[in-house]
């Protein structure tokens, strides 16, 4: 999952500090998350998921593709 959200993060060119910007925290926690170092609560997930537009399935690695998030 952590390398799923890198991954999208990057490919969007997004920084850290703008991801923690949208989920209301600390940039060093959100980069806890992306190496591993934190479990990512749900809510959060939720969010991201929405962010992205995919689905959670996709970001807890259960479907290989990013389906859309409905």
């Amino acid at each position: 999952m952590e390398l799923k959200i890198r991954q999208m993060r990057q490919a969007r060119r997004l920084t850290q500090k703008e991801i923690a910007r949208h989920l209301h925290c600390d940039q060093s926690l959100y980069s806890k998350y992306e190496r591993g170092e934190r479990e990512i609560p749900l809510h959060l997930l939720v969010e991201l998921a929405l962010f992205y537009g995919v689905s959670l399935d996709y970001l807890a690695g259960l479907t290989p593709q990013p389906k859309p998030y409905i």
